[in-house]
């Protein structure tokens, strides 16, 4: 917010004295039901502001007031009074705010009230009662928002914020009730600090005119909404009877094309450095060939094994995919193909059997869901993922043209169901991260920086003609000197304009050079897209020229910052187990910390610095016990030696594909840049210009 204004009144906040009768003259209209002994102390309803006791004052201390985005800009504003006449119930005042977003700019202002680390975890919905003014007009739409602080994973202050669209207000008054589940943002309900309520000029249906409120409260109904935690129940079991851990792994063993009968691998690996990439992409490449599911001819997510032995009590079978995994594994196919490891016939066939599959996948709007138990073949997930659902259009579209006579209408058909427009927010011009079917609401954030691996779904979705090309430049290249929490505040940062359309531009500087940032400075954000995008040819200004620097200050940052001896920071798992987050700092917006190298982003380096990338896998290969029968295992800790002996489907894919793109000329990506979707769309990466 970039003015907040104190509100000439006071908004009677019942916060510390909270009891049944703090809504007195309005407790017949909420009738809620009895507490239990056990629930006396919680009332069932929670009054945050009743407007019954306001005042004129001159000064409000910063409990409330309103604000605008661009106090500028002299043609928008709000304003705020409390109004006597107009109410719910017999006595008191109403809150009455009169907002105008008609200006040139893209216009937001609101109204907001402080409520000092409120506990709301009591309650299952917040409720308010809201009309329009008949002579003035209003809006039948705008967004409340809720926030709260807490510490980051690195201990570091975040804003966490749930907000929710409220829709059909009319000039009577109405009782909205809103779930608080449905503002998905916030999952923990304690420590509240504040209420928003925003007009967008992009959202509104009436660019001016005013709105009343009354009865701000949070409400225990007993009957809460579902939640995004909640599980989807199995519709059957995987055996018939409970299996002790070993006997289990043995039969989601049975289920696989193969497994590996050793754990680690010494092998003399070629002195030339194209035949040692070829061996690599050959072993690695059993993971596609054998980690798949007989039955459904789905990958597998992961499996790991312990260092004694390949089958133990600690060896773990992960019988589940998503969809992600399914694109990935599509494209791995073909790069099969590629590189002869599997015949034109054989991988038609494998590949007409996955697809098979796929068209099987119970979906929601045309999108399947984002995880499924490949063993029953269920959806285990409430969740539609924009990005994983790209990744599958990506792989179904390299399909298509490369066995377009075999393959290619199925695959159009296919695509053509995929409308990426149910992801696009038209207010943000931007992609909310998905869709949860269980509550029958959006996630609560949007994709919004653009040198991530989001990106190549974006231009996909543009080029299909889901979204406009204003998405593309809506993207931030960096976030503005508002944003405190970035690891640099960026330099040049200014507006430009790209195939008329606005963008705000600027950079990061690390060791004197120029590059625009990610999110959190990992190479798998940085150069995913690679595998499919042109970057480097089509965008030599842009996107070509700031993956080729990513690469160089990964290599820089780790090995002399750190003094690492290989290199190679991006997501992926940890050696003590479970999964986060490394990336070099310096290099995102966010900037995830540094810890172990995985060898997935050395693969998707390798046609950024051919010479260093090869130098460190061989390295790789010998300070560290990280290579097995399908090739590397996903992490290593350069600190302290140890590997976490685990394979994931997608860091395998990453490097196969790369591999594929080094090694066989681009093949890959030359099957998606075929497709009239890239033609659409590879105009995005020629036009622009990072640092003029």
């Amino acid at each position: 917010m970039s003015k907040l204004k104190p509100l000439a009144l006071i908004i009677f906040l019942s916060i510390f004295a909270l009891t049944p009768c703090a809504c007195s003259k309005k407790q017949n209209q909420h009738k809620p039901p009895k507490p239990s002994s056990s629930e006396a102390k919680i009332p069932p309803v929670a009054m945050i502001a009743d407007f019954d006791r306001g005042m004129m004052v001159n000064n409000l201390h910063g409990e409330c007031g309103t604000w605008e985005a661009h106090p500028e800009d002299k043609t928008q504003g709000i304003n705020a009074v409390l109004d006597k006449d107009i109410k719910v119930g017999d006595a008191g005042y109403s809150l009455k705010l009169e907002y105008s977003v008609g200006s040139l700019k893209n216009a937001v202002n609101g109204f907001w009230t402080q409520l000092r680390s409120f506990d709301a975890s009591p309650y299952d919905h917040f409720e308010f009662w809201v009309k329009g003014d008949e002579t003035e007009g209003y809006t039948t739409l705008f967004k409340i928002e809720f926030k709260k602080f807490q510490k980051d994973k690195e201990g570091h202050d975040e804003t966490i914020k749930g907000s929710y669209i409220v829709k059909g207000v009319t000039d009577k008054w109405r009782k909205i009730s809103v779930p608080l589940n449905a503002m998905n943002g916030i999952l923990d309900w304690k420590d509240i600090v504040e209420l928003v309520i925003t007009f967008e000029k992009r959202r509104v249906d009436k660019p001016k005119g005013a709105l009343y409120f009354d009865d701000f409260a949070f409400v225990k109904t007993g009957n809460p909404s579902p939640s995004i935690t909640d599980v989807v129940e199995r519709k059957k079991e995987k055996t018939e009877k409970k299996l002790a851990p070993e006997e289990f792994a043995r039969f989601l063993i049975s289920r696989l094309n193969g497994f590996p009968s050793t754990v680690l691998v010494k092998k003399k690996f070629p002195s030339d450095d194209k035949a040692l990439l070829r061996e690599i992409a050959k072993d690695t490449w059993n993971y596609f060939e054998k980690l798949v599911d007989k039955e459904h001819q789905l990958p597998i997510d992961n499996v790991s094994f312990s260092s004694m032995g390949v089958l133990t009590e600690d060896t773990s079978v992960g019988d589940y995919t998503n969809i992600t995994n399914v694109g990935m594994y599509l494209m791995c196919l073909v790069a099969g193909y590629d590189f002869k490891f599997i015949t034109k016939k054989e991988a038609v066939k494998r590949l007409a059997s996955t697809l098979d599959s796929i068209e099987r996948l119970e979906t929601y709007n045309g999108f399947p869901y984002n995880y499924y138990d490949i063993t029953i073949f269920q959806r285990t997930s409430n969740f539609i993922s924009f990005v994983d659902s790209g990744w599958l259009a990506a792989g179904i579209i390299v399909v298509k043209n490369a066995f377009g006579q075999e393959l290619g209408d199925r695959c159009q058909k296919m695509l053509d169901k995929l409308n990426f427009a149910f992801f696009y927010d038209p207010v943000e011009q931007s992609m909310y991260h998905g869709f949860y079917t269980n509550i029958d609401y959006y996630s609560e954030y949007h994709y919004g920086a653009f040198y991530t691996e989001t990106r190549a779904i974006s231009y996909l979705a543009i080029g299909k003609g889901d979204a406009p090309k204003e998405h593309w430049f809506k993207l931030a290249r960096t976030f503005s000197d508002s944003w405190l929490w970035q690891t640099q505040m960026p330099k040049g940062r200014k507006e430009k304009i790209y195939l008329g359309c606005a963008t705000e531009g600027g950079y990061y500087i690390y060791n004197d050079i120029k590059f625009v940032p990610s999110w959190g400075g990992s190479m798998f954000e940085a150069l995913m897209p690679t595998l499919i995008l042109e970057e480097k040819k089509e965008a030599p200004r842009a996107l070509g020229i700031n993956d080729e620097r990513h690469v160089k200050i990964q290599i820089q940052y780790a090995l002399e910052k750190l003094n690492y001896p290989v290199f190679g920071m991006s997501p992926s798992c940890i050696p003590e187990g479970g999964y986060t987050e490394y990336g070099v700092r310096p290099l995102g917006m966010k900037g995830y910390k540094a810890g172990v190298v995985t060898p997935h982003a050395t693969f998707l380096a390798l046609e950024f610095a051919p010479k260093e990338c090869v130098a460190n896998i061989r390295k790789m290969l010998a300070l560290f016990n990280a290579y097995g029968e399908y090739g590397f295992y996903d992490a290593i800790d350069v600190e302290t030696g140890k590997v976490e002996i685990k394979y994931l489907c997608l860091d395998q894919a990453m490097s196969f594909l790369a591999l594929d793109n080094y090694l066989n000329d681009g093949a890959i990506r030359k099957r998606f840049i075929a497709d009239p979707i890239n033609k659409r769309a590879e105009e995005l990466l020629k036009v622009e210009d990072f640092f003029e």
